[in-house]
């Protein structure tokens, strides 16, 4: 059987490569461990190959009439290098995700009816309620776990609709083979995952020291010299590379830049709409850009050979992420450049991140008893909004927790509790965050050391490997690339950020009827602006100061770029007036926006009054936030505002409830046009880090 096995690997392999193809070391053996049976976890560098472990081994078993292959997932981009390299095999590839929805039915009859040899498949989809139903009438061949360190909690990337893939690797036949592959897998990973497979795994397991990397370390601070150093550096750098943000927010705002001085570039992240997304990927596949400027959306598995640099526009929260990321370059060049920003800065996003990966036990056991309260008609996630004053996002991970841990069950996206008692796991989740600081730390301790810098990050990653690479920048003894920009230069970079405007998007419906008798809003807001995110250099931090640290207020220069930015919206719309959203606290807003109006040649007018003592930053979901709003403003008086057009005018800017409620009585008085005006966003949208 074993020599079948290799004789029909070597068959495909030349019939994929040529005739003098040889596999790489590691890659038979996993083939052949994958065939006999064995639970098998591939943890080998990126561009290594582990997809033709699978590839190979879906083509044998499929000739030999067993079921189909069904790889689970986590990136659509990766599906996408997946089913194309299915197709030179000649396999009968399906993919499904959510952008596959509407060839459910038809997907579904091809699985049962044996009529597809692989199929690419998300953990979301795996689980939903429609493939649940019929996953015991699919025969499948081979179960493979793509990018399997997001099975553990201990990984960089834990994800936790993946969380559940253990119950189903042990309700897998051992007569179905398994096999996992990750490229970014330490020690105390490979271990939980080698638990989570069950008994007699086969581990293959290389050198994960990539040499044709180079690394060097930019010490930049402020986002305007990364800005410029980027601008500067990136048309000497050979071929075309990514760029890696940590939020949407800085993808757009820095391909923007870019673009805007004749780089050609685009952004990419999740929270773009498909054909973006879509024109994206093929456009830096075929070259057509110089860069792609990403989010860690385009980590995990993206493969295109010829990618020539990558930078990091700011530091990874660990060194596990920072290898996936810059394993994306150099596979099929002899040289490929890498450079990591880092600065005091970065460890904000990063905190944030390691903080928020898990549920706080009192979010925990709201969630919890919210969902025990309804045990019997079960709830949904929405409408625990209206109980517990928790973010959406927050609830939904508390919820995707207690489905988990085995507490609460979904059906149709309604959640019903378990007989499981309540119990929440702080001693876990604190470990976790403990090995999550310590690989912080590590990823500072990149920036700082005297030893090979690829050599350092491997070692991070138990290969302790005594080899150097030879070309990183402690190898060479110095920098092929500038390591500071030009100092006139960032004055542009500089006047770029602060030209960044943030819209404010209106607010169409309330989240349910409790508010005005039904949920569309009449007449919403017009599409208004603030001109900076909240803490941020330049005008960001001249709103933090004016707040908290200035007791004269905000400053003119404040006063002057509002001026400037809202002088076309008065004009193009006959603005008659400014009024503002009162406060209880402070005169700080009212002040602004009377000087703010001087500066415009407009009247301000005292329009709202405010009576409720709870502050609006305390309220956390649509719910809450909407009814603190409703409860709080009111109209100042029963004047008629039928003729006015109105700028309304608030600091901070975040769930726009304050904003959309306010709007909505001035209308309701008949005022014909409210344009909402802040100085800065605290919004976390535009924040995400897919």
């Amino acid at each position: 059987m074993i020599k079948e096995i290799h004789d029909q690997s070597t068959e495909i392999l030349h019939s994929l490569y040529g005739g003098d193809a040889v596999f790489r070391e590691g890659q038979y053996e996993a083939i052949e461990a994958t065939l006999t049976h064995r639970r098998t976890l591939v943890v080998q560098k990126t561009g290594w190959g582990k997809s033709l472990v699978y590839f190979v081994c879906t083509k044998i078993l499929r000739n030999q009439g067993k079921g189909v292959t069904m790889v689970v997932s986590p990136l659509l981009v990766l599906m996408e290098n997946q089913f194309e390299a299915a197709q030179k095999l000649g396999l009968h590839c399906e993919i499904m995700n959510s952008t596959t929805k509407s060839d459910r039915e038809e997907q579904i009859q091809k699985l049962k009816d044996g009529a597809v040899d692989i199929v690419l498949i998300t953990p979301e989809t795996l689980f939903s309620d429609e493939i649940q139903q019929v996953i015991g009438d699919i025969s499948i061949g081979l179960f493979v776990v793509d990018e399997a360190h997001c099975i553990s909690d201990w990984g960089h990337d834990f994800r936790l609709e993946y969380s559940r893939l253990n119950r189903v690797i042990n309700n897998i036949p051992y007569n179905v083979p398994v096999l996992g592959t990750t490229a970014t897998a330490n020690d105390r990973v490979i271990d939980d995952l080698k638990k989570q497979f069950g008994d007699n795994v086969y581990v293959s397991r290389g050198s994960l020291m990539r040499k044709s990397l180079s690394i060097q370390i930019l010490k930049l601070s402020s986002a305007a010299e990364r800005y410029t150093w980027i601008l500067e550096n990136v048309p000497k750098l050979p071929g075309s590379g990514i760029i890696y943000c940590l939020t949407q927010r800085n993808c757009d705002n820095l391909a923007d830049f870019l673009k805007q001085n004749g780089i050609n570039a685009l952004s990419y992240h999740s929270g773009l709409d498909k054909e973006k997304i879509t024109y994206a990927e093929q456009a830096f596949r075929n070259n057509k850009i110089k860069v792609l400027v990403a989010t860690i959306k385009l980590g995990m598995g993206y493969d295109k050979g010829d990618i020539a640099f990558v930078i990091h526009y700011q530091q990874p929260a660990n060194i596990v992420a920072y290898y996936q990321q810059i394993g994306r370059a150099g596979r099929n060049i002899d040289r490929a450049y890498t450079f990591l920003m880092c600065g005091k800065e970065d460890s904000t996003i990063q905190d944030y991140f390691i903080e928020t990966a898990f549920p706080t036990e009192e979010e925990a056991r709201q969630v919890y008893s919210c969902v025990y309260a309804n045990a019997e008609s079960g709830i949904k996630a929405k409408e625990i909004e209206k109980f517990v004053n928790i973010r959406k996002n927050r609830i939904d991970k508390a919820l995707m927790f207690l489905v988990n841990e085995g507490m609460a069950v979904r059906e149709h996206f309604v959640y019903y509790p378990t007989l499981k008692s309540f119990r929440y796991n702080k001693e876990h989740y604190e470990a976790v965050r403990a090995v999550r600081r310590r690989e912080q730390k590590n990823m500072k301790e990149l920036t700082e050391t005297s030893m090979c810098l690829s050599r350092f990050v491997v070692n991070c990653l138990d290969d302790m490997t005594e080899q150097n690479c030879g070309i990183c920048q402690n190898c060479l003894g110095y920098a092929e690339f500038p390591s500071k920009p030009d100092k006139e230069a960032v004055k542009a970079a500089q006047q770029y950020l602060n030209s960044i405007i943030i819209p404010i998007e209106p607010r169409k419906q309330f989240p349910n009827k409790d508010f005005i008798g039904g949920i569309k809003i009449p007449q919403p807001n017009q599409a208004g602006i603030c001109i900076s995110k909240y803490g941020d250099p330049g005008y960001g931090m001249m709103v933090q100061e004016g707040k908290y640290g200035n007791p004269a207020g905000f400053c003119q220069q404040l006063i002057d770029k509002s001026a400037r930015e809202l002088r076309s919206v008065v004009e193009n719309n006959r603005i008659t007036a400014i009024t503002c959203v009162p406060s209880l606290r402070s005169t700080i807003v009212p002040d602004f926006a009377e000087a703010l109006a001087e500066k415009l040649g407009l009247p301000f007018k005292v329009l709202l009054k405010k009576s409720g003592t709870v502050q609006q930053k305390e309220m956390d979901n649509n719910y809450f936030q909407c009814d603190n709003a409703w409860r709080s403003f009111s109209l100042a008086s029963e004047e008629d505002l039928s003729d006015e057009k109105i700028i309304l005018v608030d600091d901070i800017v975040d769930s726009r409830w304050t904003l959309t409620v306010c709007g909505y009585l001035l209308s309701q008085a008949g005022c014909q046009f409210v344009f909402p005006f802040a100085l800065a966003s605290s919004s976390q949208n535009g924040g995400d880090q897919n």
